[in-house]
């Protein structure tokens, strides 16, 4: 039995009943004010909305806002809804690696600290990056007792080992040295940056929606359990990070799993789109009621296509998933965009695009000038780039179409989605909440959180019974 669900079965009431509340990381919830150690994970463009976040924490619950994609302003006016209506209550933001374009990154990490934003979830980073490394250590000081006060939070969630190292381990030596020599630190935060680690919390990214490695949670869980306690070893501080499990949680009994396996936390995603409160369309929200377990494929991930990366989307009913495929395999192939054969140049415009390549090209062109001016101009010079940016466009107008809830292009809807909401949709057909307009993020927390909690009861109560004395065992 891990530690964490030890104490849960310590605290049990007179019956033996163990408590939603209970289960996972007592520090989790105290150092985050929550009641469960239970997340609402971030989703792309504000699909995980303001009222998503805003819910949550007006219930005494963690959620972390969708930024990726979105302009600065509707950022900081987000923040200052949250700053309004939740108060010092649990909310963060996501702060989403920007590979192509690490300006970007900053930018974010600009306007978290100047708005004192004091948690964010750091998602597809694959190693550490300067701004990421200023924000966490931004404020640092010492504290009376002479530990190291750290005001800013970060849970990052990964999906390899190699990657979760980075986040058990002090903030990179050679990043601090940077920060600190142009000043963007002070001497006294470069110096206790070696005495914390990276991340607070470290969340095990299994099988979800979005981007995705696919591990399988029963394997990945417990071995980044294993590399935090094997850290530790060498540097005691990364004792304290929380281990959280993400992705494939869309029923109790998967939660329950989860916390079996040794998480301190559990993080949803995909069983927050299909809820009133999400920030996607009506028609999205209407496909995916209606999504099964089976109803998933693995598709080139447009904002990295280039790599090779992947997401999980929703298939049912869709176009997009085999439009996704085809498109990295034609930037595999080819070298230019001018290299495509006839028939299948007319296709792409007319099909994919529904405009020329010329005209994708001026669009593109226009937002990358003022957007990432480097990655224009390596296009001007190299016509694969070029071809890759006009691809892009497609995944770009993809998601767009589906936040608008175009209906004459539904069939080219990208909506990131893992399998999890095909088994809360089996398990919620022919109740009330079948319907997503009567499924609300923070009542599906308290569902999955004490549905585990009941599952646990009964599976320790049956355990006790059989190796009581006289049960034969």
């Amino acid at each position: 039995m891990t530690t964490s669900l030890a104490r849960a079965v310590h605290t049990a009431d007179d019956q033996g009943r163990i408590r939603a509340e209970a289960l996972g990381s007592a520090a989790f919830r105290t150092e985050h004010n929550v009641r469960y150690a239970y997340v609402a994970g971030s989703m792309y463009k504000a699909v995980a909305s303001e009222e998503m976040v805003i819910r949550m924490g007006r219930a005494g619950l963690l959620a972390y806002f969708g930024t990726g994609g979105l302009r600065a302003d509707r950022v900081v006016d987000a923040i200052r809804r949250f700053q309004r209506e939740i108060g010092d209550g649990p909310y963060g933001l996501n702060l989403l690696a920007s590979h192509e374009n690490q300006a970007k990154e900053q930018e974010q990490v600009r306007l978290f600290l100047a708005h004192r934003v004091r948690r964010v979830e750091a998602a597809s980073f694959i190693v550490p990056t300067r701004p990421l490394v200023q924000y966490r250590i931004s404020g640092l000081r010492r504290a009376p007792d002479g530990s190291v006060h750290v005001p800013n939070r970060v849970m990052a969630k990964v999906s390899r080992p190699e990657v979760a190292r980075y986040f058990l381990e002090p903030p990179p030596r050679a990043l601090v040295g940077e920060l600190l020599a142009d000043g963007a630190v002070t001497a006294e935060e470069a110096a206790l940056a070696e005495r914390i680690t990276l991340a607070d919390d470290l969340c095990a990214e299994a099988d979800s929606g979005g981007h995705t490695d696919q591990r399988q949670l029963v394997v990945l869980l417990p071995d980044m359990v294993r590399q935090r306690d094997r850290a530790a070893r060498d540097f005691p501080p990364a004792a304290a990070v929380r281990v959280g499990a993400a992705g494939g949680l869309g029923v109790p009994e998967a939660v329950a799993a989860a916390f079996v396996l040794g998480a301190d936390f559990a993080l949803t995603g995909s069983v927050n789109q299909c809820t009133a409160e999400c920030g996607t369309s009506d028609r999205v929200k209407d496909m995916l009621q209606q999504a099964e377990v089976q109803d998933m494929a693995v598709v080139p991930a447009g904002d990295m296509l280039e790599t090779g990366a992947r997401a999980q989307v929703l298939r049912r009913g869709l176009f997009y998933p085999a439009r996704a495929n085809k498109l990295y395999e034609l930037y595999r192939r080819y070298d230019s965009i001018d290299d495509l054969d006839d028939h299948t140049a007319e296709q792409l415009q007319r099909r994919y695009f529904r405009r020329t390549f010329d005209q994708v090209w001026q669009e593109t062109r226009a937002y990358y000038a003022q957007a990432n001016p480097e990655s224009l101009a390596l296009a001007e010079r190299d016509p694969k780039h070029r071809m890759l940016l006009i691809f892009k466009a497609y995944f770009v107008q993809s998601i767009r179409l589906a936040m608008s809830g175009s209906e004459e292009n539904q069939v080219d809807y990208q909506i990131n989605c893992g399998p999890a909401l095909g088994a809360l949709n089996s398990r919620l057909r022919g109740t009330p909440r079948e319907d997503w307009r009567n499924r609300h993020v923070d009542e599906i927390a308290d569902w999955l959180m004490r549905g585990a909690a009941d599952i646990l009861t009964d599976r320790l109560a049956r355990l006790t019974a059989t190796t009581s004395p006289g049960s034969g065992m």
